[in-house]
């Protein structure tokens, strides 16, 4: 029983093996990644079985503009992990203290900010992407429901970060296991039964991402062992906030770029139709789940590079960040072997519709090399943000979404034009992904290589 309940307490990564912590830690957040990877699934799931393949193109078309929105809570999660992992590795309770109390004020009132000012504007958004006419109204119901839930999507999102900041990832798995078997039932009950189609998921959705917020906070507010959360750490203080944003700005930079990104390939997506479009929502269902490892680790390297700058071990931060990285490449080396092997049963799961299962492991196959890529960008990228080297993963991925993938996308579309084919082969999409992986995992080795972040390393 003792050994069950320090599961759930911090957990200091300075201490022990690397490789051991790492895993420990990357273990529960990969099951929490794929707990949390079920809501999109699932979503696409009932809702390609009990309304159809328009609306499943729906709910995948809108993704691109949902993570666009999200992006200050993105710059907000990645800077307050950073600093919850170095303050609790460098054991500065006041620090960590007003860190805390700082975010959770920051994530109401960007909420507020997204609940008032977006509404209005997602269906004309929508249009200028180019949305097929048939799935534009449950696109715009769809990201309407979740932008006026958005706060409880933040709310867990950025308090699991803190958890996991200071070592406690399986806190956060539970109440994600909690939220996501909730969401399951709902998006039954609302869709199967009611009849209310992308409405009923998007609702099934915030309710049951709401439900897990409540959750984190409750199990934050019995650590106050670890730091305190009074009035006057509610109170912003400007030190704080501008620490949070200064790290966790270039990563919400990278997300508005990569969303950005997506959203001008999304036009491209678009215009080869409604088939096209829900194949590559079952794509990038299915590969949500083969890059769960590497989003797992690269959170873990982190977590674990935040705390050891924090506590002034450097070395092990380099013998942490050679053996997980050798870890990550093992994983998903076994994950693109399965997708290869097995990939048309995983597409089947989605959809009954023969064409578009044999349409979707087609561009699967042909993604299928570069998750070992990103388990090297996701594992040394994360290293370098755990140390406060937020930037130069920035500047990386701006090169590989922007200047990298969106030519190569459309030089693809342009070059391969025919009468038969008037916007050309519809492999531009998956190619052009595959080589900006690719293409960011050889830089991202470089620059780890030359180690800017060891000079600009530790924030306290």
């Amino acid at each position: 029983m003792e050994k069950l309940k320090r599961l759930f307490e911090p957990a200091d990564m300075t201490l022990g093996a690397p490789w051991k912590s790492i895993v420990m830690f990357s273990i529960p957040m990969l099951i929490g990644n794929i707990a949390q990877q079920l809501y999109s699934t699932v979503d696409s799931i009932v809702v390609g079985y009990y309304v159809g393949d328009n609306a499943l193109a729906a709910v995948g078309s809108a993704a691109p503009l949902l993570n666009l929105l999200l992006v200050l809570f993105v710059g907000i999660s990645a800077g307050v992990g950073i600093m919850v992992a170095q303050y609790f590795g460098a054991k500065a309770r006041e620090a960590l203290s007003y860190t805390i109390g700082s975010c959770i004020v920051m994530t109401a009132a960007v909420s507020l900010l997204l609940m008032v000012l977006a509404p209005p504007f997602i269906r004309s958004l929508l249009q200028m992407l180019n949305t097929p006419a048939s799935i534009l109204e449950d696109c715009t119901a769809y990201l309407v429901i979740l932008m006026y839930g958005i706060s409880g999507m933040a709310y867990y999102n950025i308090l699991s970060g803190i958890l996991r900041g200071m070592g406690d990832s399986f806190s956060a798995l539970l109440y994600l296991l909690i939220a996501t078997v909730l969401n399951i039932v709902l998006d039954i009950w609302f869709v199967a039964q009611f009849r209310m189609g992308v409405a009923g998921v998007a609702l099934a959705t915030a309710i049951a991402q709401g439900i897990s917020s409540l959750l984190c906070l409750r199990k934050l507010m019995r650590m106050r062992h670890i730091f305190d959360l009074g009035r006057e750490q509610l109170r912003p203080k400007k030190q704080y906030v501008g620490q949070m944003f200064r790290l966790g700005l270039p990563s919400g930079v990278t997300q508005a770029i990569f969303s950005s990104a997506m959203i001008v390939v999304q036009s491209l997506t678009n215009s080869f139709g409604e088939m096209f479009i829900a194949a590559n929502v079952i794509v990038m269902r299915v590969d949500g789940f083969a890059m769960m490892p590497n989003f797992s680790f690269g959170t873990a390297m982190t977590t674990y590079s935040g705390q050891n700058v924090g506590a002034r071990q450097p070395e092990r931060v380099i013998r942490g960040a050679r053996q997980g990285t050798l870890i990550a490449v093992g994983c998903s080396t076994v994950i693109t072997v399965i997708i290869l092997f097995f990939g048309k049963y995983l597409m089947g799961i989605f959809t009954q519709t023969e064409a578009l299962v044999d349409y979707s492991i087609y561009m699967m196959r042909i993604l299928a090399v570069g998750y070992i890529a990103m388990a090297v960008t996701q594992s040394l990228s994360g290293v370098m943000r755990g140390a406060g080297d937020t930037l130069t993963p920035m500047w990386i991925s701006l090169f590989t979404t922007v200047f990298f993938r969106v030519p190569i996308a459309y030089g693809i579309s342009w070059l391969t034009r025919t009468p038969q084919l008037p916007f050309g082969r519809s492999e531009c999409i998956p190619v052009s992904l595959v080589a900006s992986w690719i293409m960011g995992a050889v830089l991202t080795a470089i620059f780890y290589r030359k180690g800017r972040w060891k000079r600009i390393s530790q924030i306290y």
